[in-house]
């Protein structure tokens, strides 16, 4: 230090400080507004692109809360399709059981009207077998019968008071 000291010279200092001086308006001239320019613009495109991801941000949760909507209107409708389809299952369960319980009656009622059918035909049957055999009865009675008088006139009048009773 003593040494810088010794070597002080006040006419360097003063073309040192003047050409210091003459650097700095240069500079303040030539240099500092492009670069103040450069620094502004760099400062505005920062601002920018942080201004585009605030609103890519927003625009985002826009998109966000518009999928969840669709999403909530897809469940919504799913939901709704569901229940119709269980609905309409449900109604053509129910169809085909009453449909089945009036193919069902109407069969069972078929069945006793063809069994009642038949059971009159074996009736009228039976009733026909029962009258040919009383005639073969009858005929075999009236000619053992028939040979006496007497007994010929007290099975007319017990033919006659029956048929007037009924």
């Amino acid at each position: 230090m003593d040494k810088l000291l010794n070597d002080f010279s006040p006419g360097l200092f003063i073309m040192q400080a003047v050409v210091l001086l003459i650097l700095i308006v240069l500079m303040a001239k030539f240099a500092w507004k492009p670069i103040l320019n450069a620094l502004q613009a760099r400062e505005d495109g920062i601002q920018d692109a942080l201004d585009a991801a605030e609103n890519a941000k927003k625009e985002m949760a826009n998109l966000k809360a518009d999928n969840e909507k669709l999403a909530a209107e897809a469940r919504a409708e799913r939901d709704a399709m569901l229940k119709e389809a269980r609905e309409i299952k449900e109604k053509m369960i129910a169809d085909a059981k009453a449909e089945a319980e009036v193919q069902g009656s109407k069969m069972i009622e078929q069945a006793k009207a063809a069994i009642e059918s038949e059971k009159k035909a074996a009736v009228a049957e039976l009733k026909n077998q029962v009258a040919g055999l009383s005639i073969q009865i009858a005929e075999k009675v009236m000619k053992s019968e028939l040979s006496d008088k007497e007994k010929q006139a007290a099975l007319v009048d017990s033919m006659l008071k029956d048929v007037t009773l009924n």
